[in-house]
């Protein structure tokens, strides 16, 4: 059995006023998320609880993401969420503080048997 790589999803998610990286994120893989529905698992007989989802977070302070919330935005299947540095943040015209914006991949697998 090998992971192949089935669907590649992207979306951007902003946090306006709270400065919370954790909300950006969430609201960026929803984006990914919520425009699709991914018929891979029916097309190919799992169920879809056997998805494995990589999702890689993009934030200018990765360390500041709970990963165990992005991790819950997902319906179903595993998650192995990464943070890495990117996204953006834009200051507020009158300093008082920063928009946060995340950027998202999920990356939709299946562990399926060599040549399938």
């Amino acid at each position: 059995m090998a992971l192949k790589r089935m669907a590649v999803e992207f979306g951007l998610g902003t946090d306006l006023r709270g400065e919370d990286y954790t909300k950006a994120a969430v609201r960026a893989l929803r984006d990914a998320l919520w425009h699709n529905s991914l018929n891979i698992a029916d097309a190919l007989g799992f169920p879809r609880e056997a998805m494995i989802v990589e999702v890689m977070i993009g934030v200018a302070k990765p360390d500041q993401v709970n990963k165990d919330e992005v991790a819950a935005v997902l319906p179903y299947g595993s998650a192995r969420v990464k943070v890495e540095k990117g996204g953006l943040d834009v200051a507020k015209a009158d300093g008082s503080g920063r928009t946060v914006m995340a950027n998202a991949a999920a990356i939709v697998y299946f562990d399926i048997a060599e040549g399938a």
